[in-house]
């Protein structure tokens, strides 16, 4: 499938192009003369997305036509991971391409947790959007930038390969070649870039969503807590805000994406209210049953008569009642206990009906049922509602689906004596049957939840902050202790060249092949390449 994307909507073949400069060029005379057209192809071949405008159009089509291929069969379900610096992203779809030769319904997530905690300039920070929020924008930026020279670097081997092949006279290698430099999958991918609760007001999220989309997004992320307050959706203290406070900010991704003119940007709004038991403010309401009055009835008040109150005292009349809502010191006020659920049912249908496209339900554990109850709940009145789940490291998820299978096996009346339930983390269960059950269910949670709970696009928001933490533990007890440099050699380098990890040839994928490439262009014969026989990268092939 060509998935290349090509410039101002033409689909044009290698061959169109080089025709194209050539002729460009023949209409200069001869002060164009040393300019060949060939090289102008293939250099606009590596070069096809301009703007990340045009990468936000263009990915914005892949996530729309890959959620019409889910509406169709929810086997077609999307994935993604976390990637916190370009190189992270462009590794993570080379990789891909490499072992499963194509990139359709593999996406990049942009966490903020990551920015936060790696790309502020104030050091690491919690996530509580308190990090320069131009960062966001500066990574999608920068996550692009590495895509597209992933793409540069593929064709230019391919190019070399022509070249080779031409100079052979294998004219059917040749066509071959050619063949796959016309129909050339970009590394280009969507990416869900998570703006948090919006930066401050509504006019700041539309600036900042413009930021966003500039930079190349097509999918815009957005929660409902208190901006001022945001948390960490796995943290204790989350605050959310009355509905039309968070439609706002909706509308005003809306019209950015459509200022712009990426009229199919899409829109995911989070609820983070199955674990937000507080409000910064009460609902506005005009009449009993309003948007603002169902906010506002998940309130945990107290019945109160006029001369009860004091001075500095909120209430609200219901069904006759004066009603005092629950107001901490913070003067946030307190939702009733157990309405979590309800009020994210509420949350997810009144977005979709003001303009979002896809639902986030963050939950406090990886639960198919609970997830899928919710999802039935905003299905009877949006049939087509799908979500954004997010398979957080937040999560033990050994833990919790060894609870699960524990608690399936207690219900169903089979005996679970030889297991603790306080203790089912340890390393003695692990090869247990109890284990490889739960281990099986963690395999396939992802299918399984994409047909039984409406899960349309899957990611791990913070997975590779996990590998960096993890490789690099490895690689410095092994290095600086008794294995000294065979320590990396055997850990590292042996299994980059074993496993075919392009990187381990760094200065070909830091670009030194195409900067000869460009100095053979401008200079000729006289240009001064670094790709020579005594170039140590040639070590490895």
């Amino acid at each position: 499938m060509n998935m290349q994307f090509k410039p101002e909507g033409q689909n044009a073949s290698y061959a169109d192009e080089i025709k194209r400069a050539s002729d460009l060029v023949t209409s200069k005379g001869d002060s164009w003369s040393g300019i060949n057209p060939e090289n102008v192809a293939r250099m606009r071949a590596q070069n096809n997305f301009k703007t990340g405008l045009d990468i936000a159009k263009y990915t914005a089509g892949i996530m729309r036509r890959d959620m019409a291929d889910y509406d169709a069969d929810p086997a077609n379900y999307t994935q993604s991971l976390g990637c916190w610096h370009g190189f992270i992203g462009q590794q993570k779809m080379i990789s891909i391409k490499k072992h499963f030769e194509t990139t359709k319904g593999k996406y990049l997530y942009l966490s903020g947790w990551m920015v936060a905690a790696l790309r502020s300039d104030f050091g690491p920070l919690p996530d509580q959007s308190m990090h320069e929020k131009t960062s966001v924008a500066a990574l999608i930026e920068e996550l692009y930038t590495f895509l597209r020279q992933a793409d540069a670097r593929e064709l230019g081997g391919l190019f070399r390969e022509l070249d080779a092949a031409r100079e052979a006279g294998d004219s059917a290698k040749v066509a071959e070649i050619i063949a796959k430099i016309n129909n050339h999958e970009t590394h280009v991918v969507p990416i869900i870039a998570d703006i948090d609760a919006g930066f401050g007001n509504a006019e700041a999220t539309y600036l900042l969503a413009k930021k966003m989309i500039e930079a190349g997004a097509c999918a815009l992320q957005i929660e409902n807590q208190v901006s001022d307050e945001k948390q960490c959706g796995h943290q204790d203290g989350k605050v959310t805000v009355p509905h039309e406070v968070f439609l706002a900010k909706v509308r005003a991704c809306r019209y950015a994406f459509m200022e712009l003119g990426v009229e199919d940007g899409i829109i995911v709004t989070r609820t983070d209210s199955l674990g937000a038991g507080l409000t910064q403010q009460l609902a506005y309401s005009n009449e009993p049953g309003d948007l603002g009055d169902q906010y506002n009835s998940f309130l945990d008040c107290e019945e109160v008569a006029a001369d009860d109150l004091r001075s500095s005292d909120v209430v609200i009349r219901r069904d006759g009642k004066l009603l005092r809502p629950k107001r901490l010191p913070s003067n946030l006020y307190q939702f009733k206990p157990g309405t979590g659920e309800d009020r994210c049912v509420l949350d997810c249908i009144t977005s979709l009906q003001h303009g979002a496209d896809l639902l986030w339900i963050e939950t406090e554990k990886p639960h198919i049922g609970q997830i899928g109850g919710m999802v039935k709940r905003i299905r009877e009145v949006i049939p087509d509602a799908k979500l954004v789940y997010n398979n957080s490291p937040s999560f033990n998820w050994t833990l919790k689906f060894r609870e699960q299978v524990f608690e399936e096996w207690e219900e169903a009346g089979k005996d679970v004596s030889a297991y603790d339930k306080s203790n089912l983390m340890s390393i003695d269960y692990d090869g247990s049957e109890l284990a490889s059950e739960a281990d099986a269910k963690i395999r396939t949670f992802q299918a399984d939840s994409a047909r039984e709970a409406g899960i349309f696009h899957h990611l791990i928001t913070l997975p590779t902050y996990h590998t960096a933490a993890l490789s690099t533990d490895n690689l410095a007890k092994r290095y600086f202790g008794e294995d000294g440099m065979l320590g990396y050699v055997l850990n590292v380098q042996r299994e980059e060249i074993r496993q075919g990890i392009a990187c381990v040839r760094h200065q070909n994928m830091a670009g030194s092949d195409m900067g000869d490439d460009h100095k053979e262009y401008f200079a000729g014969d006289a240009a001064l390449k670094a790709s020579g026989k005594d170039n140590t990268m040639n070590q490895f092939g």
